[in-house]
């Protein structure tokens, strides 16, 4: 049972997703239980899966019994192993954690909406496990179709948010699935491990360095890298509050793990960083990405478009990372991957509480959720921390990769942008915690008025909550083990 692994994490939700969109039409109660139960089994496998890796090593597994390249192979190393358990457990902390946004916002389509849930973590398993490029395409439109479908179930702005966003995707995958054909044409392969040994000779080839070109343009506009990431705040900020702490933690963090894969796996380190030169400049359009993101955090009144905006920088950190081309770039890339998706989830499980409470997430509406919400507010700060940088939060640790990776290859702009984003933050979270903490000065001080009465979240979301901000901590105390047993080897087998 163990060497099935690769495919139980797919093929089991994708199965599930069926079953509930049947049951939703005989009863809609049990819809939720069965997604647990199918997200619950694939989180088991991927966690099984990167234990195994971590025990044996690289797993190679041939679909259909397909002997690659002519068939599909899914390869498992210590970088998806570790990339796909983020993404399972973390969907599956968020389904339990956002159970009532669910029933209060999309009554009438809980079983669309999780059986929608299931096949949008059967694409990003699958984008994460597979060792084909057109594969990964099919997958990377699975997750994509879903995701549009989850946000179209909004209110308000939701739709046309959806729909703008389906636009600028299907450009995007365009982008990615034209690289691919030019790979295909001049290697006769789409097998990634076969692609590679095929490469080396046709460096110089233009039909080569236009399939890189392309591929990276699509993965960037799927992951809202700046300037191409105008529709990323509406789909998100607009989102449904389940959908929303589904796919800003785990979508754009699975499209930085597909170019970092397409560096090292498919065109090489040398092919990117010495005959594509693309190093320095990437740098210093993931610097303006971090600046831009940060600069237009703070111009929101609304606390999930600030998060939205906030993302947009962070992947300004992860695209600057893996462009600076040493070790230690490239670990703190990797690194925040695992720990802006935890931060993300902690942030928008935050609002999503409040959200349930206040029915509104404008800052001026936050005044006294200190006193009314304590627990969510706890919850907050630990994630605001670590979004700045404090330690021993995991945010600390993958920034201090990043800076030191920015100092060893003289990239100070970079750095300065690190430093400057890191400022930024303190002043967008403080602004939230002084307006929440402080609030309305007659209420708070006894001139006339009632005090704030309690009126936290219940229980099914404050658990969740509390288990993500407690694992800000944890990852951050482990990140030692992490870099060591998970990221360092990754990085040695193709020569950082």
């Amino acid at each position: 049972m163990m060497e099935h692994y690769p495919a139980f994490i797919v093929i089991v939700p994708f199965l599930f997703a069926f079953v509930v969109s049947g049951v939703a039409w005989i009863k809609k109660e049990l819809c939720f239980p069965l997604t647990l139960v199918g997200l619950g089994l694939s989180a088991w496998f991927s966690v099984c899966l990167l234990r195994q890796v971590a025990t044996t090593g690289v797993l190679k597994y041939r679909m259909g019994g397909w002997e690659t390249p002519w068939g599909i192979g899914y390869h498992v190393d210590y970088l998806n192993g570790l990339v796909v358990t983020v993404v399972t457990v973390l969907a599956f902390i968020n389904l339990i954690a956002t159970r009532k946004n669910v029933t209060e916002e999309t009554p009438e389509k809980e079983g669309a909406f999780y059986s929608l849930y299931l096949l949008f973590i059967v694409g990003l398993t699958g984008i994460l496990l597979t060792g084909d490029l057109f594969n990964l395409y099919v997958l990377l439109e699975v997750a994509s179709l879903t995701s549009y479908a989850l946000i179209g179930m909004g209110s308000g702005r939701a739709p046309m948010s959806s729909l703008n966003y389906l636009f600028v995707g299907t450009v995007g995958g365009c982008f990615y699935l034209l690289g691919v054909g030019y790979l295909y044409i001049m290697t006769g392969s789409l097998n990634m491990a076969d692609v590679a040994t095929l490469l080396p000779k046709l460096y110089n080839s233009n039909a080569i360095v236009m399939a890189f070109i392309f591929c990276m343009v699509g993965a960037s506009i799927k992951m809202a890298f700046f300037p191409l990431h105008m529709w990323l705040p509406n789909a998100y900020g607009f989102a449904p509050t389940a959908a929303g702490s589904l796919i800003a933690p785990l979508m754009t963090k699975v499209m930085v793990y597909v170019l970092i894969r397409l560096i090292l796996t498919v065109f090489s380190v040398d092919f990117a960083f010495v005959v594509m030169k693309m190093g320095d400049p990437m740098v210093w359009m993931s610097s303006l990405a971090i600046v831009a993101g940060a600069v237009f955090a703070l111009s929101q009144k609304n606390l999930k478009r600030m998060f939205c905006y906030i993302i947009v920088s962070e992947i300004g950190y992860m695209m600057g990372g893996a462009w600076l081309g040493n070790n230690a770039g490239m670990t703190g890339a990797i690194l925040h991957i695992l720990n802006d998706a935890i931060m993300t989830l902690c942030l928008f499980l935050c609002a999503g509480s409040i959200y349930y409470r206040t029915h509104g997430l404008e800052l001026d509406r936050l005044k006294g959720l200190f006193l009314k919400m304590p627990v969510t507010m706890a919850c907050f700060v630990a994630s605001a921390l670590s979004i700045i940088g404090v330690p021993p939060t995991c945010g600390f640790f993958s920034k201090w990769y990043l800076i030191s990776g920015g100092l060893q290859a003289g990239q100070y702009g970079f750095v300065a942008a690190l430093l400057f984003s890191s400022l930024v933050n303190v002043v967008l979270f403080f602004r939230v915690i002084e307006i929440s903490y402080y609030g309305d000065f007659e209420t708070h001080h006894g001139h006339g008025s009632s005090p704030a009465v309690v009126m936290e979240s219940p229980a099914s979301m404050l658990v969740p909550l509390l288990i993500v901000s407690i694992g800000l901590v944890v990852v951050g105390l482990y990140t030692g083990s992490i870099v060591n047993h998970l990221i360092a080897p990754i990085l040695m087998q193709h020569g950082f």
